[in-house]
């Protein structure tokens, strides 16, 4: 751990990058971690195995409390939400996953890709399992979910469950609370055609609720209502490579792959990011990751200073936890110092 802090004003934060490393996510291993991370209702934080696939729960001084396997590849995204007062977890499973080779490398699983949008219980149990739309996108494309956000029914919602299939065919799925398909939209009737929608948010600080697509490729977040159809866009002028989201009382975080968090007001306007942004990281041999001798590996990390956060959640005295994107794995958690 490091006394390095990050961030500005009131978002300021201690780093600690020890935090849930311990005999996992810590370099250990060959896994290519690339998996989102949650927190429950009581405090504990729920992430993915950087290797296996199995979904690991940590209390809030990162030790595992316990752990279950899933039929699935990746735990990419991960979505806590309540029903009948009971937590349950959605995990996207973008269906494919960098393996390490013999010689070094990491090449991906097999193709068609085929992912899946799963619920589960905390105790481990498959409650919901959406299957892929029967779309001719499918015919013999992939299908790579990364992201659900569900408008719950407890703050008076539909139960409509979004799935952005980023890796697939770059599109946003809608179906109802049972699992049934309703519809799909891909950005042209917004600000344009979706390039890697990495991940869906549904917002409720207005006065109606607003789902928002991180449209990564394009550099900015499209804003639509909850019949799809679309309200704005913004970001481009600030954001980098938008890849998820937490809400942080009447703020709203989005992880970027480089190198930072973005912290956006009520009205979505920029406050202040933490961690910095490096445009030249992306110029790296091997990155996310590094190379030596012709092989892919781990990079070099910097206390106090992010590679690539992938996934972001906020317990209750907010706190931030981040997963990173690369060899190994990394949890992060920022404490607020104010």
């Amino acid at each position: 751990m490091t006394a390095r802090k990050l961030g500005e004003g009131r978002f300021t934060f201690a780093w600690d990058d020890a935090w849930g490393g311990r005999g996992h996510h810590d370099g250990g291993t060959k896994g290519w971690a690339h998996h989102g991370i949650a927190v429950t209702t009581a405090g504990e934080v729920v992430t993915f195995h950087e290797s296996e696939p199995e979904v690991m729960v940590l209390d809030r001084d990162g030790e595992v409390l316990r752990r279950w396997p899933v039929e699935l590849v990746e735990g990419h995204g991960m979505l806590l939400v309540r029903e009948s007062d009971e937590d349950v977890l959605w995990i996207s499973d973008n269906g494919s996953k960098n393996r390490p080779t013999g010689e070094g490398s990491y090449v991906p699983d097999r193709q068609p890709v085929r992912g899946h949008a799963v619920k589960y219980s905390l105790d481990g149990r498959e409650v919901l399992r959406l299957e892929m739309p029967e779309l001719p996108m499918y015919a013999e494309g992939d299908y790579c979910p990364t992201q659900v956000a569900v408008d719950e029914e407890r703050f008076g919602g539909s139960g409509d469950i979004w799935v952005a299939d980023c890796y697939g065919q770059g599109v946003v799925h809608r179906f109802d609370r049972n699992g049934r398909y309703l519809a799909t939209i891909d950005g042209t009737e917004g600000a344009g055609r979706f390039a890697h929608p990495h991940a869906v948010y549904l917002d409720r600080r207005g006065p109606q609720p607003e789902l928002y697509v991180a449209d990564r490729r394009n550099k900015r977040i499209q804003v639509f209502d909850l019949e799809g159809r679309f309200l704005r866009s913004f970001g481009e002028d600030f954001l980098q490579s938008p890849s998820g989201f937490a809400p942080y009382g009447d703020h709203l975080l989005v992880g970027e792959l480089d190198s930072r968090l973005v912290v956006l007001g009520p009205d979505d306007a920029f406050v202040c990011s933490i961690g910095e942004y490096d445009p030249s990281a992306r110029s790296r041999p091997g990155w996310p990751n590094a190379e030596k001798d012709g092989a892919t590996v781990r990079p070099p990390l910097a206390s106090g200073r992010f590679n690539t956060p992938h996934g972001v959640a906020v317990d209750r005295d907010g706190s931030i936890y981040v997963t990173e994107w690369l060899i190994g794995g990394r949890l992060v958690k920022l404490t607020p110092t104010s």
